[in-house]
């Protein structure tokens, strides 16, 4: 099995080693793939030192899968020259999520989607991710109608660069902005850029992306998307309306028994998801699990996920374990 990660020196690419390594990952060869700039330099993986390489030389060594993360432009570029190579390429990007020939998978949610065929495959944003692998198994019983999300997103989301700024202002150190504001001390309504409509481009793909994944267009769902100097995972409070009349207890049996979920709900000793719970883990968590005493039917609950393992590598991994024990890889 010979698996390329591009965009491998990145914050997610080299999340995308780790997970490899952690979860096992049938790696006989690995080909990690980042820009001229980054050409020549050296990645550890399982003890191992590999030589970044090209994009052009990943191709020629022909990769069973490759594992973009690289950003939506190199994407659009590189994406179609792996696929036309006969590689499946799995991609962390925005570019193929909307489109409707591609498919956009969270495992837990939708993994049968997949076939043999598929040569691009959307891993979808690390924000609507963890909110699907929640609203999946309550969806299925109850069948959502209407999703009001706020987003609490780690500076991580945004990369190196953010990291650097926070720490910079946290030790007084003046140096490159991340974003238009200091952010420590802060908090930030503005992730990605603004549309006509008000919103931004990230409220706007939990719209579209939970749709896609849950495949019913006729889920409402409305966001606001908040950077924060945190660090270990994005937090979001979630109200969802059902059309179905729910009870608590199931709710908390249903998230218990679901894929990828753990629940931390017990608030008379002070247990709820927080970012320091989700740092470094691959489950989703989820807590303060109570009704909307303000109309029927609707849930109000607060979920924590790791964004660069859940929110983008382990999500990534988790499609290609998918891919090869099916035996839609060559190999």
């Amino acid at each position: 099995m010979k698996v390329a990660v591009v965009g491998v020196t990145g914050l997610v690419g080299s999340k995308i080693l780790q997970v490899l390594a952690e979860r096992n990952f049938p790696v006989d060869e690995l080909i990690p793939v980042a820009s001229e700039k980054s050409l020549g330099k050296e990645v550890n993986f399982k003890g191992k030192k590999y030589l970044v390489v090209s994009a052009e030389a990943a191709i020629a060594a022909k990769p069973d899968i490759a594992i973009f993360s690289a950003g939506g432009s190199t994407s659009l570029e590189l994406a179609p020259k792996f696929a036309e190579a006969g590689i499946t390429v799995i991609d962390n990007s925005s570019a193929w999520r909307m489109d409707p020939s591609k498919k956009l998978v969270v495992p837990e949610v939708n993994a049968s989607v997949l076939t043999a065929n598929d040569r691009i495959i959307a891993n979808p944003n690390c924000s609507t991710i963890q909110m699907v692998v929640v609203l999946k198994p309550l969806h299925d019983r109850y069948k959502a109608k209407r999703i009001v999300v706020s987003t609490y997103q780690s500076v991580t989301g945004t990369g190196v660069k953010a990291v650097t700024q926070l720490m910079n202002e946290r030790t007084g150190i003046e140096g490159e902005m991340a974003y238009k504001y200091p952010i420590d001390l802060n908090a930030i309504p503005h992730i990605d850029v603004f549309l006509e409509n008000g919103y931004t481009r990230e409220e706007m793909k939990m719209v579209k992306e939970t749709q896609k994944i849950l495949g019913d267009d006729t889920i409402q769902v409305t966001a606001t998307c908040v950077r924060i100097p945190t660090m270990g995972g994005h937090s979001e409070s979630v109200n969802i309306e059902f059309e179905h009349d729910f009870d608590l207890g199931e709710i908390r049996e249903l998230l218990s028994k679901a894929p990828g979920v753990v629940v931390r709900d017990d608030v008379a000793n002070f247990i709820y998801p927080m970012p320091l719970t989700a740092h470094e883990k691959d489950e989703t968590f989820v807590g303060r699990i109570r009704r909307d005493e303000t109309q029927p039917r609707t849930l109000n609950c607060w979920i924590v996920s790791d964004n660069l393992r859940k929110g983008a590598a382990t999500n990534a991994v988790q499609i290609a374990e998918y891919l090869v024990e099916k035996g839609f890889t060559p190999s």
